[in-house]
């Protein structure tokens, strides 16, 4: 059981370790605003061997230094939100769409004949009534009764549905529709390729949900990592170089690849600008950041970092 410390101790423990911390007032500042077992997440790779419960860190390294990887980390999340915000909104409008056009716009996709016959048909369906059910909209609300407790989503036309489903939901309906085909469909219809389609957008949902709740991407191994197609990955490694296939650096070359071919807008009308080249013109190849980015690695193999 650890002790509970105040801001003050925390920054006396750092210093008992090692960290160089050039003014205290400033980083028990810091530590106010940002909780200390978040930036523990990144100071454990300037450690010797945290998870040998040697937490000393190489000599020489600064609390100035570890901040510094947190902030471009807090600003890659920041700016990520924006094409991923837009590549939702596109995709709840294709999907709309296709679904209205091929399947019928009302109760189609409530049935669980819709989804392909697996044993998650039911989860689905009732994660889009779910997400229906919950909504407090007023275009949602116009299908209960007055009492809110009955509804008629039979006659909740998809269109409408698509607002209230989550990311989340949303891509399962991609992967499982129309018995397996509306990927497809969805696919082609912003042309992009085909091949696993569905997966990319569970990795995009993933990078989404990590960037919305502030969670670390620097040195993080992605879990649900699409199948970047291989041309789109050849092409972003001449522009940035190598990169892991798990990298938050490989979703984002998927990301560019369909915001370019599906003519991703922003909320002015303007299309979207490739992210990875703006990363590659912010940081060096040999940054600590940068190398947190492109060849994500566990605390375990903490030489990595050491200064």
């Amino acid at each position: 059981m650890k002790p509970y410390l105040s801001w003050q101790k925390q920054v006396k423990l750092m210093s008992d370790r090692g960290l160089v911390i050039e003014d205290e007032a400033e980083c028990i500042r810091f530590l106010t605003t940002v909780n200390y077992y978040r930036f523990s997440g990144y100071a454990r790779y300037f450690q010797i061997a945290p998870h040998e419960d040697n937490n000393d860190f190489y000599p020489g390294t600064s609390f100035n230094k570890i901040r510094e990887i947190y902030y471009a980390d807090e600003e890659l999340r920041t700016n990520l939100l924006k094409p991923l915000s837009c590549v939702e909104l596109m995709l709840r409008s294709h999907v709309a769409h296709i679904i209205g056009k091929e399947y019928g716009p009302y109760h189609s996709y409530l049935e669980e004949d819709f989804y392909v016959d697996t044993n998650n048909r039911q989860m689905i369906r009732d994660s889009c009534l779910h997400d229906i059910e919950r909504s407090k909209e007023r275009h949602i609300r116009h299908y209960r009764n007055d009492a809110g407790d009955n509804h008629n989503f039979d006659e909740l036309p998809v269109w409408s549905a698509v607002e209230a489903w989550s990311f989340g939901t949303l891509s399962k309906v991609i992967e499982y529709g129309g018995q397996g085909s509306l990927a497809d469909s969805v696919a082609a219809s912003i042309c992009i390729a085909k091949g696993g389609f569905a997966s990319r957008i569970k990795a995009l949902v993933y990078l989404r949900n990590r960037c919305a709740h502030y969670g670390r991407l620097w040195h993080h191994s992605v879990i649900d990592a699409g199948p970047t197609p291989n041309n789109v990955r050849k092409k972003a490694k001449r522009i940035a170089g190598q990169f892991g296939n798990r990298s938050v650096v490989d979703v984002i070359a998927s990301l560019d690849d369909i915001c370019v071919r599906g003519k991703v807008m922003d909320t002015s009308g303007k299309l979207l600008n490739p992210e990875l080249p703006k990363l590659v013109k912010q940081y060096k190849n040999n940054s600590d950041f940068w190398c947190g980015l492109v060849n994500p690695k566990s605390p375990k193999d903490h030489k990595a970092h050491q200064s």
